[in-house]
């Protein structure tokens, strides 16, 4: 069974940083590209972020772009996310989810529950 487990997420205030991680099990973690998606209440979940299975090629949305960076360690089964610059906009719970494949992007197999983000002054 795919199990994606979410922790990091908290209160902030604009500009500062978080660091989510996801700890994954019950499938082969590096045979699979893995995303970061985030949701508010009443949308739909909006992509931000994928990274290869090995970790060599990473995209982000633009919106997140030169403030968020995604990695991960797949000797730990662990998928991560630094968000920087934390913008008010950015308040959302975040899921990590496994891709379908080694490299594709913006779709996904499995999410986890989420951890919850809120920047605010």
């Amino acid at each position: 069974e795919v199990r994606l487990v979410e922790s990091g997420g908290g209160s902030v205030q604009p500009g500062g940083s978080l660091r989510l991680s996801c700890q994954a099990s019950g499938f082969l973690f590096s045979a699979y590209a893995m995303n970061w998606v985030r949701q508010v209440p009443g949308k739909e979940p909006e992509w931000v972020s994928g990274i290869t299975n090995g970790g060599g090629t990473t995209e982000y949305s633009d919106l997140v772009k030169g403030r968020f960076t995604i990695s991960r360690d797949n000797a730990k089964n662990t998928l991560y996310l630094q968000l920087n610059g934390l913008k008010t906009e950015d308040t959302a719970m975040y899921f990590c989810a496994k891709g379908p494949d080694i490299s594709t992007f913006r779709f996904w197999t499995h999410r986890g529950q989420g951890t919850q983000v809120t920047v605010s002054s």
